[in-house]
C-alpha cells in the first residue's frame, strides 16, 4: 500500500500549474464530506424532536424544527450547487494537465539521446505516452470528483460519529478495518501478476507497431497469418495473466458489499438493543443507519479507487521511468553559444565506447581546416559512424575532447552547436507531412526562392515539380510515396537549405542510381565550398576528391592521406580499393578505376 500511496502522490505532485485550482477543490471536498456527514446528523436530531413531542402526547411545534430543517435544507442545496462546481472544474483541470503533461514527456524524450532510443522501441514510447497521461487523467478526475470526498468522510469525520455514540461509532469503523485488510490482502495478491499483464500490453503495441510498419515486407514474404497468429498467442498471454487479477478484484467487491450489508443489520440490530437499554435514542439509529448508508457508497468508490490505481500502477510505473531517464548529453552550466561557426574541428585523443569490453572509437586524433572535405572509410562497425556522432553530441566522449574553432563543443549549448552542423543520414528519415515541411526542418524561416535553390542543387527540383502538389504533396509515413533515390535528395536539400558551417554526409549517395549520383555529387561539391565536410562512404569512388580520407579499422584510424597517398602506401585502404575495383588489381590500376 505503502508504493501504491507514493505513486499517488507523485500523479498529483504534476498538477503543476493547476495546483491552485487543485487546492479549491481539495477544500470544496472537504466542505462536501461535512455537508454528507451533517444531513444524517440533523435527520437524525428531528426523528428525535418528532419522537419527544410524540411521547409527551402533543403535536411537534414548528419552532422546535424549522431551524433544524432549514439547516438540512441548505446543506442540501449547498452540496447540490459545490457538486456541480467540483465536477466542472475539476474536468477542466484533469483534461488541462493531460495534455500539459502529454507535451513535457514528448519533449523529455526527443531529448534522450540516440543510444536510449536505439534500444527502446518507439511504439512503446508511444503507448507509455498515452497510457501513462490518461492513466493521470483519470486518477485527476476520480480524486478530485469522488475520492477526495471518500477519504475525508471515512478517515477524517467518520472518528466523530464516536462523538455521537461510541458504540454504534466503533461499528462503523469495525467497516473500513474488514475493508482495508481485504483490500490489502488483494494488493499483495495481485501486484505481481498486474505486472505481468503491463508486459504484454507493452508486448502487443511493440507487435503491432512493428507489423504496420512492415507491411510490405509482411505481404511479400506471405506472412500475414504467422504476424496474425503471433499477435493472437500475445493476446491469449495477456488474458491468462489479467483474468486472475480480475477475479481477486471481484472477491473485494463482493467482500466490500457483504461487509457493509452485514454492519447495516449489525447497527439496527445493536442499536435497537441499546435504544431498550436507553443508551441510544430513534434519532440515533437513524442517523447511523444512513451513516452505513453512505459509507457502503463511499467504500465503493474507495474500492472502485484502489481497483483503478492498482491497474494503471505498472502504466504510471512505465511513463516514470522514462520521465525519469536522464539525458547523457546535456549543456554544461556556463554554456555560451558562440554564433555561426567557421568549422576547424580537432578530435584530441578521443575514446569512446558501448561496451566496456570494447571501445567504439579509441585515441582518435585528427584537425580538419575550415573548408574541408574529410572522408571516414573502413568496414561496417570500424567507428567512423561513432566518431561523427561525436561531433554533433549525439553522445560524448569518455576520454579526449571534440573542439571546433578552438571551443570545447561540452561548452556549447546543444542547440547552438548543431545550428553549425548539417547531418545527411543514411536512411532519409522523412516525416508523413509535405515536401515543403520536411525542406523547413532545415531553416523553418526559408523563402521559396531558397527551397528551389535547395532542391535544384540536390537535382530534386525535377521530380518535385512532377509531384500531384509540387512542394505542398504530403509523402507519406516515412516517405513511401517517394523512391529511395527521390528520398535520399530531399534529405541533401533539407541539409543544404539549413546552410550549415559543417555538413556531414553519412552514406548519402548510397541510394541513388549512378546517373543522378554523378549529377549530385558535382552539385555537392559545389555546395561543400567554403564549409568543412565529413563524408562517410563505402564506395571509395565518392570520395576520390576528398582532401583528406581517414582509414579506421576497429575504433582506430589507421591511415590518413589523400586517395592517391593512400593507395600508393599499398596498406589498408589500398586492400579496400582493389577488392572494391578489381580483384587483384594493382595499386595504380584500382587509382584509375576510381578515377
Amino acid at each position: 500500500m505503502v508504493s501504491f500511496l507514493r505513486l499517488y502522490l507523485r500523479v498529483l505532485g504534476y498538477l503543476g500549474s493547476q495546483k491552485r485550482v487543485a487546492a479549491l477543490l481539495v477544500a470544496a471536498n472537504l466542505a462536501l464530506a461535512v455537508a454528507a456527514f451533517a444531513e444524517p446528523v440533523l435527520f437524525g436530531r428531528i426523528i428525535d424532536r418528532l419522537a419527544t413531542a410524540q411521547g409527551q402526547g402533543r403535536p411537534p411545534s414548528w419552532e422546535e424544527l424549522a431551524p433544524l430543517l432549514g439547516a438540512w435544507a441548505g446543506f442540501g442545496l449547498f452540496t447540490i450547487g459545490a457538486s456541480v462546481l467540483v465536477a466542472l472544474h475539476a474536468d477542466r483541470l484533469a483534461h488541462r494537465r493531460r495534455l500539459a503533461v502529454m507535451s513535457e514527456y514528448f519533449e523529455h524524450v526527443l531529448h534522450l539521446p540516440l543510444g536510449f532510443h536505439i534500444g527502446t522501441h518507439s511504439g512503446r514510447l508511444l503507448k507509455v505516452m498515452l497510457d501513462g497521461t490518461n492513466a493521470m487523467w483519470g486518477l485527476w478526475l476520480s480524486f478530485f470528483r469522488e475520492h477526495c470526498a471518500s477519504f475525508v468522510a471515512l478517515f477524517v469525520l467518520l472518528p466523530f460519529s464516536l462523538v455521537l455514540n461510541w458504540r454504534l461509532g466503533l461499528l462503523l469503523m469495525a467497516l473500513v478495518v474488514v475493508f482495508g485488510v481485504v483490500t490489502a490482502y488483494v494488493l499483495k495478491k495481485t501486484e505481481r501478476l498486474q505486472g505481468a499483464v503491463e508486459k504484454y500490453h507493452t508486448d502487443l503495441a511493440e507487435r503491432a507497431s512493428d507489423a504496420l510498419g512492415n507491411v510490405p515486407v509482411i505481404q511479400s514474404f506471405t506472412r500475414i497469418e504467422a504476424e496474425s497468429q503471433g499477435l493472437r498467442d500475445i493476446i491469449d498471454r495477456l488474458l491468462g495473466a489479467q483474468i486472475p487479477v480480475l477475479s481477486w478484484w471481484a472477491l473485494t467487491a463482493v467482500a466490500t458489499r457483504a461487509s457493509a450489508t452485514l454492519t447495516v443489520l449489525a447497527i439496527f440490530v445493536v442499536g435497537v438493543w441499546l435504544y431498550m437499554q436507553g443508551l441510544a435514542t430513534i434519532g440515533e439509529i437513524v442517523t447511523f443507519m444512513s451513516f452505513a448508508t453512505m459509507l457502503i457508497t463511499r467504500l465503493e468508490q474507495v474500492v472502485s479507487f484502489v481497483n483503478y490505481i492498482f491497474m494503471q500502477a505498472p502504466k504510471l510505473d512505465e511513463f516514470f521511468g522514462v520521465i525519469d531517464t536522464a539525458p547523457t548529453v546535456r549543456d554544461r552550466p556556463g554554456a555560451v553559444d558562440p554564433g555561426r561557426l567557421s568549422g576547424a574541428v580537432e578530435f584530441q585523443n578521443v575514446t569512446f565506447s558501448y561496451d566496456p569490453r570494447r571501445p567504439a572509437v579509441a585515441d582518435v586524433c585528427f584537425v580538419a581546416k575550415p573548408g574541408e572535405t574529410v572522408a571516414l572509410v573502413g568496414a561496417t562497425g570500424s567507428g567512423k559512424s561513432t566518431t561523427l556522432g561525436l561531433l554533433h553530441r549525439v553522445f560524448d566522449p569518455e576520454h579526449g575532447r571534440v573542439l571546433i574553432d578552438g571551443h570545447d563543443i561540452r561548452d556549447i549549448p546543444l542547440i547552438a552547436l548543431r545550428r553549425n552542423i548539417g547531418v545527411v543520414f543514411q536512411e532519409p528519415m522523412l516525416f508523413a507531412r509535405s515536401i515543403e515541411e520536411n525542406l523547413l526542418v532545415g531553416k523553418p524561416d526559408a523563402t521559396e526562392e531558397e527551397i528551389a535553390i535547395a532542391l535544384e542543387r540536390a537535382q530534386a527540383q525535377e521530380f518535385v515539380t512532377r509531384q500531384p502538389d509540387g512542394v505542398k504533396t504530403i509523402i507519406g509515413e516515412r516517405g513511401r510515396s517517394l523512391s529511395g533515390g527521390e528520398r535520399q535528395r530531399v534529405s541533401i536539400a533539407r541539409a543544404l537549405l539549413k546552410n550549415p558551417p559543417i555538413m556531414i554526409l553519412d552514406e548519402a549517395t548510397s541510394a541513388l542510381d549512378a546517373t543522378t549520383e554523378r549529377l549530385l555529387q558535382a552539385a555537392l561539391d559545389s555546395a561543400m565550398k567554403g564549409r568543412t565536410t565529413f563524408v562517410i562512404a563505402h564506395r571509395l569512388a565518392t570520395v576520390r576528391n576528398a582532401d583528406r580520407i581517414l582509414v579506421f579499422d576497429q575504433g582506430r584510424i589507421v591511415e590518413s592521406g589523400s586517395f592517391d597517398e593512400l593507395v600508393a602506401l599499398n596498406g589498408r585502404f589500398a586492400q579496400l580499393a582493389r577488392a572494391q575495383f578489381m580483384t587483384g588489381a594493382t595499386p595504380a590500376a584500382a587509382a584509375a578505376a576510381a578515377g
